[in-house]
């Protein structure tokens, strides 16, 4: 473990006082929480305005205040389940026919439909009234495009500390015992405090509305897979991967074997006069997932793939690795070359380099992994 001295010399950098370590494993306490910095640094407790503080600075941390205690227990629960083929292997692509089908039915415009919905909201911050009723259009959305389904089941995941609610929509499955597939994005967008006007176009804007749209067209195609696949759109990714962290642990804690979880965080941008890409994240993620995911590129999508590397607690995929599952983070472009409008109110659709076709290639690699991997 680095050590508390360590942590202090780094945030100390940032202008930020560094609260006092205390024991890590102590129950959750009104007013503060527990935040680490680092796979190899212990958590540290900070009253919840310097958590704030950090935020607005965006400095990356995972709050773990919720899930600290009981890690080593899920994770145990976790590493049982790997004796089950499907969390090991991939299948062989075949499903061309009916991925094809899928993908042409998919809509430049309906991606800016749903976009322009969530980016109206003053901001998405998972503190605000805002960010609680963005989650709650986003749940209308997809139970409206679910219909009447009954093997398809939307609900809003309630957390106990903040007011925004994660949204999940799951297709059950022919098989509902088999390993599941999960799709994610985080709904919530920052660019300060709870009043500041945070757009959040590509962050995560994008990636949420890339989501609805491949859900809207896997349901209107009549899609049943064989193996349960989930759409998971999370609060609170901004406070320190709030609410992936929770649904995270949950699945953990009931020890749900997951096969893949596939993050869909900023796919709309590309710096002009750079060639697109499809840019996998290769740490904390699963590189098996990733090699397959990079496979489905290169046979469904009009644009090839490359690799990145974005640091701790960049995006909600952390959370899935953090307790013991597998998951990929394929990401708009190389860290460094990404949206610089991101954490502003300048983060709209008119930022040199948005594109609604590279959006939209993302959109189709969703469609063909739930189909391939569903099958």
């Amino acid at each position: 473990m680095k050590s508390f001295v360590a942590l202090a010399t780094v945030l100390l950098q940032f202008g930020f006082a560094v609260a006092s370590p205390v024991d890590a494993f102590a129950k959750p306490r009104p007013g503060f929480a527990l935040l680490q910095f680092a796979d190899d640094v212990e958590p540290v407790w900070y009253t919840l305005a310097e958590k704030y503080a950090l935020e607005e600075k965006f400095v990356k941390f995972v709050d773990v205040t919720e899930t600290w205690a009981d890690r080593k227990e899920r994770l145990a629960k976790v590493a049982s389940l790997k004796a089950n083929a499907l969390l090991a292997t991939f299948p062989v692509i075949s499903q061309q026919e009916t991925v094809n089908a899928v993908i042409a039915n998919l809509s430049i415009e309906n991606l800016q439909s749903y976009l322009a919905t969530l980016t109206a909201f003053n901001n998405r911050h998972y503190r605000s009234t805002t960010g609680a009723q963005a989650s709650n259009s986003i749940a209308s959305t997809v139970q409206g495009l679910a219909g009447d389904r009954e093997d398809i089941n939307v609900t809003q995941f309630t957390h106990s500390s903040f007011t925004q609610k994660s949204v999940i929509a799951t297709f059950a499955g022919a098989d509902p015992t088999a390993p599941v597939v999960i799709f994610g994005a985080h709904l919530d967008s920052i660019s300060g405090g709870t009043t500041a006007r945070a757009p959040g176009a590509d962050d995560d804007g994008s990636g949420s509305v890339t989501l609805i749209e491949a859900f809207r067209a896997l349901v209107e195609s009549g899609y049943a897979p064989s193996v349960p696949i989930h759409f998971h759109w999370y609060a609170g990714e901004e406070g320190g991967l709030l609410g992936s962290s929770a649904v995270a642990a949950s699945y953990a804690r009931a020890a749900t074997p997951v096969r893949a979880q596939i993050q869909l965080d900023m796919t709309a941008y590309t710096p002009p006069n750079k060639t697109a890409a499809i840019t996998f994240i290769t740490d904390r993620t699963d590189s098996s997932l990733t090699t397959y995911l990079r496979s489905l590129v290169a046979e469904y999508n009009s644009i090839g793939s490359a690799t990145s590397t974005c640091g701790y607690g960049c995006s909600d995929h952390a959370s899935w690795t953090s307790n013991g599952y597998p998951s990929a983070f394929p990401f708009e472009t190389t860290l460094g070359q990404d949206n610089p409008n991101i954490h502003s109110s300048a983060d709209t659709i008119n930022t040199p380099g948005f594109s609604w076709t590279h959006m939209l290639e993302f959109t189709k690699l969703v469609v063909a992994a739930a189909i391939e991997l569903g099958a």
